[in-house]
């Protein structure tokens, strides 16, 4: 069974139509949801993308307590509704934002997301958490000016496009390998926006955009073909105007949060801790942008206005800042219990809650590991019966309002499950290091291969791979 397809079902539950209701209403100010427990959560909002689709007319923006619970909730999302409407919002920097240490594969996710907000295009999830929110950004007006856009069949000149990517900041390089360059060859520009994840291939003819792909970059071969894209620099490390992320937010911004006290909490503990004298002092060496909490970091209580001028839809019940809430909607779920591969407890859980009528839905990545449980439940002659569904949620969950239970193959067998966020293949890494490396030799300086020994390096050079141009590296052998 395809995940999608739980989706379906839960949006027959009622505290989902409930929730769908008192969003067409618009008239609450807040909604609070009780009970949701695992990765119910995810799910609901899922189901309600479907149940709904005419709620979904603003951007939902999910606020969880911390980075690993955000990036969790990140990957139930999009497993369900895939990458492009679901985006992450980061903290811009590596570690604790007091420490000063950028991240370039962060930056990427959090420029995407203010571009796809610019850009007005919906329906949009974003998945964020405090520390995140406790970062200005660059204003709409900022980021207007310098974003650079081209679509297929445009007449523009390939001079004016290399101007604007060097206006913006961009370094010319020979290969693309890292966010913020961008290589020109004949009548193409490779260029790696901080707006996406993956390099652009830009093709011309003329004066005419001929096509643009995304490409890999530990290959240089070409991927998905785009029909418009949005070229953006790095905005993060610019003195530039800001504002909070709350303000970029249009005002129909839908806020699903779990504790708002500790939301705020948070962004006044970055405000107050601001950063360390050593990031300031390798930010002097490095004549870098200003790194200090009055010119990149969201003032406590300017947070605490704006956060209750949206609409918000509460996870956990708070009550210091908003004692009554408007509406509540009860759900009844469970966590998944531990089993600790102790398969005699697993069976005894199964057969209890099959003999109460609970349908039962085993989630995993591996087609094995389900083969697996049925193996070990025909042998022991259980006749415990169970859906498969072909991927897995983060924590499992058991639904009395529907009979149903959700459980995921990891936590049965104990093993540690990881979320990935697409900032993976912008973080540099061995791959863009070793391109980089690259440039730094000389034709003629001797180099090792791991198979065929010492020789001479020639270049970097282009032949036909297949039905596609690919750069290799030439290396020359004496005899």
């Amino acid at each position: 069974m395809e995940i999608q397809k739980l989706q379906s079902l839960y949006a027959r539950h009622p505290g989902v139509k409930a929730l769908a209701a008192e969003l067409q209403k618009g008239s609450q100010k807040t909604i609070q949801l009780a009970g949701l427990q695992g990765s119910s959560a995810a799910l609901v909002f899922a189901s309600l993308a479907e149940k709904a689709p005419e709620v979904l007319g603003s951007p939902y923006v999910f606020v969880l307590d911390d980075e690993e619970e955000a990036g969790y909730f990140y990957h139930d999302l999009t497993r369900m509704l895939g990458d492009q409407q679901v985006l992450f919002f980061p903290s811009s920097f590596r570690r604790a934002i007091k420490f000063g240490q950028r991240n370039a594969g962060q930056e990427i996710l959090r420029t995407e997301v203010l571009s796809r907000l610019s850009s007005g295009s919906l329906p949009l999830f974003i998945v964020t958490h405090p520390q995140a929110l406790s970062e200005l950004v660059v204003t709409k007006q900022k980021l207007s000016e310098q974003t650079l856009s081209l679509k297929v069949g445009e007449r523009v000149d390939i001079m004016f496009v290399q101007e604007t990517l060097l206006s913006f900041g961009f370094n010319r390089t020979d290969y693309v390998y890292e966010p913020g360059q961008f290589a020109v060859r004949g009548s193409i520009i490779d260029v790696y926006s901080f707006s996406h994840e993956l390099p652009y291939r830009i093709d011309f003819f003329g004066d005419e955009v001929d096509s643009i792909r995304t490409f890999e970059v530990h290959s240089q071969l070409s991927r998905d073909r785009q029909e418009s894209i949005t070229i953006v620099p790095e905005m993060d490390g610019k003195n530039l105007s800001r504002e909070s992320f709350l303000s970029f937010l249009p005002q129909n911004t839908l806020l699903i949060l779990k504790d708002i006290v500790f939301l705020c909490d948070i962004v006044e503990q970055s405000y107050k801790d601001g950063f360390s004298q050593s990031a300031i002092t390798v930010q002097q060496e490095e004549a870098s942008v200003d790194l200090s909490s009055e010119s990149l970091l969201v003032k406590p209580e300017d947070f605490k206005k704006q956060i209750l001028d949206f609409r918000r839809i509460e996870l956990k019940v708070s009550t210091n800042l908003i004692p009554n809430p408007s509406s509540l909607i009860h759900f009844h779920t469970h966590s998944q219990p531990v089993f600790h591969k102790n398969f005699d407890l697993l069976i005894s859980a199964f057969q209890k809650l099959q003999d109460e009528g609970t349908e039962l839905y085993i989630l995993a990545d591996s087609q094995k590991q389900t083969d697996r449980l049925e193996s070990i439940f025909h042998d022991k002659e259980t006749g415990i019966q169970f859906t498969p569904v072909d991927h897995a949620l983060h924590a499992g969950f058991s639904d009395d309002d529907l009979h149903l239970a959700f459980f995921t193959d990891h936590q049965i067998f104990d093993r540690y499950h990881k979320y990935n966020l697409r900032s993976e293949k912008a973080m540099g890494g061995k791959v863009a290091l070793t391109l980089k490396e690259l440039q730094q030799f000389e034709v003629g300086d001797y180099v090792v291969h791991i198979d065929y020994g010492v020789g001479k390096f020639g270049g970097l050079v282009r032949m036909q791979n297949g039905d596609q141009m690919q750069e290799v590296i030439k290396i020359i052998y004496s005899g």
